[in-house]
């Protein structure tokens, strides 16, 4: 369907897309693939299942990326000092992004655009709801919690792996509340968390035919990530600049008409 060929046109318009998309995730420290998808899927035409490929691809640079541009608001000690709560989640969201990925290649094209649609609602819904939680303190506590922490990792391994995001928008309120984590610290965790997870689905990806497209669209990859990378780090400097109150009902409502078109793609 897509080739490698070099279209300068396309290139230049990955590269900016990239740009937008990594100022929106970096005003709200996401790694911006929930607004990615939508836009590979409309604007730049891959089916459903390309677009999660390409969509963990460019993730798993922007995630480990963003790490290291935290590492001096938030050391790497301080980051492993909560290994607990690392490996606790971890422990349901391995599984679930190996089980995740798998669905996803057995699902028909229809089904997959239909799940997309609803996830993209969640999210937008945990924007709303979840982002700005402030914290007061662990929810449980003991094995109840480490139940809950393994459960709510599954979950958030298995929507990051069909969506081929980060499951930052998950992972963030689920560390405040269940937790009680600091929201910046709850951020580097996230991304601690959401590293490996992508690993395992992008490996389990890579075992399907459908994993070719990196290679059919190499040059558009590197362009994209690299805007995006760029765009990161801008977001990150205009970070409180914009305030929430404006800006998270906005990538909601953004988030909203982009499911509504990838349902009707379907």
């Amino acid at each position: 369907m897509l080739t490698a060929a070099i279209d300068t046109p396309r290139l230049a318009l990955a590269t900016l897309t990239g740009l937008s998309i990594g100022i929106l995730g970096g005003l709200i420290g996401l790694g911006g693939a929930e607004f990615r998808l939508p836009l590979l899927i409309g604007l730049f035409g891959f089916t459903a299942l390309s677009a999660v490929i390409l969509n963990k691809t460019l993730s798993l640079v922007v995630v480990a990326s963003a790490l290291l541009f935290r590492s001096q608001a938030i050391p790497f000690p301080e980051i492993l000092a909560n290994g607990t709560i690392i490996l606790n989640l971890l422990a349901g969201s391995l599984l679930g992004a190996w089980l995740g990925a798998g669905w996803a290649t057995r699902m028909t094209s229809r089904t997959l655009y239909r799940v997309l649609a609803t996830l993209l609602v969640l999210i937008a819904a945990m924007l709303l709801l979840g982002h700005d939680h402030p914290s007061a303190g662990p929810a449980l506590g003991g094995w109840v919690q480490a139940v809950a922490g393994i459960a709510a990792g599954f979950v958030i391994g298995v929507i990051a792996s069909l969506m081929g995001v980060a499951g930052g928008e998950f992972l963030i309120p689920t560390l405040i509340l269940l937790f009680g984590t600091d929201i910046k610290l709850a951020g580097s965790l996230s991304l601690a968390i959401s590293l490996p997870t992508m690993v395992v689905g992008f490996l389990r990806y890579s075992r399907d035919s459908s994993f070719q497209v990196l290679q059919r669209n190499l040059p558009f990859v590197i362009m994209m990530a690299a805007g995006s990378l760029a765009g990161a780090w801008l977001g990150g400097q205009l970070l409180g600049r914009v305030s929430n109150a404006v800006l998270l009902p906005l990538l909601a409502g953004i988030l909203a008409v982009s499911a509504i078109k990838v349902w009707r793609h379907s």
